[in-house]
């Protein structure tokens, strides 16, 4: 069934039928979730009304993850089964995933400096995310090297998926080592240790969030697509006889 989306023009017509059912929603619900997390829930016994950036921080870490995941499935799919689209969704997904992680780091300084009294530290969990922000500038700029796009895409598919065992050294660092960042309290076996009230608004930014890159997705493949077709458009008339 998916190799049938491989088509280009069946590709656009699916992306531009999904596309106003995830972005509209996805708009709605970060609206949602920063209201209800800005203005309706209650200041940490703690951190007081500091704790509020954990409703644009901890989504974004979510979604660094998951995207980085994504693309090392896609790559995967890419590099075994030579899935048209494999490769070009994960080349459209790591711009998008960087800004996440960016947007993690930026947001966890902030926290830290107020909680800890410092902008940044070489923590375990720190220093994994700051890593994988450097492993999707690595994928960015690897796809880019080469004027063979074939070659671009293999390479950073390789480091994509290889890159891939940083995900659960990110997820189980604060298990694995003395850190100072705060064990899990959402995605935990025994489950959530956070009141409802935090919450409700966490997981309606999460789900905002992961709308969202799905709808940029889609747009970016929908992009990487025409400029594909454009390129190959040039190069065969470059190789038309009397071209000049």
């Amino acid at each position: 069934m998916i190799k049938q989306y491989a088509n280009p023009a069946r590709f656009n017509r699916l992306a531009g039928t999904l596309l106003p059912w995830l972005a509209w929603p996805a708009a709605f619900l970060i609206l949602i979730g920063l209201y209800f997390g800005l203005f309706n829930s209650p200041p940490d016994y703690q951190q007081g009304n500091t704790v509020r950036i954990m409703y644009v921080h901890v989504p974004s870490a979510w979604m660094a993850l998951f995207i980085y995941t994504f693309m090392a499935v896609s790559s995967a799919v890419g590099l075994i089964w030579k899935h048209p689209l494999a490769h070009l969704s994960a080349q459209a997904a790591a711009p998008i995933g960087t800004c996440f992680t960016f947007i993690c780091l930026v947001t966890g300084s902030l926290w830290g400096k107020t909680m800890w009294g410092t902008w940044w530290v070489w923590d375990a969990r720190l220093t994994s995310v700051l890593i994988l922000f450097f492993l999707y500038l690595g994928f960015i700029a690897l796809h880019s090297a080469f004027d063979n796009p074939t070659r671009g895409e293999r390479s950073s598919a390789i480091l994509g998926i290889i890159g891939f065992i940083n995900v659960p050294i990110i997820k189980f660092s604060v298990d694995w080592w003395n850190t100072l960042h705060q064990p899990a309290s959402v995605l935990k076996m025994s489950g959530p240790t956070i009141h409802s009230s935090m919450l409700t608004p966490l997981l309606i930014m999460a789900v905002g969030f992961t709308l969202y890159f799905f709808s940029l997705l889609l747009l970016r493949m929908k992009t990487l697509m025409i400029r594909r077709r454009a390129r190959a458009l040039n190069i065969a008339h470059i190789h038309q006889p009397g071209a000049e």
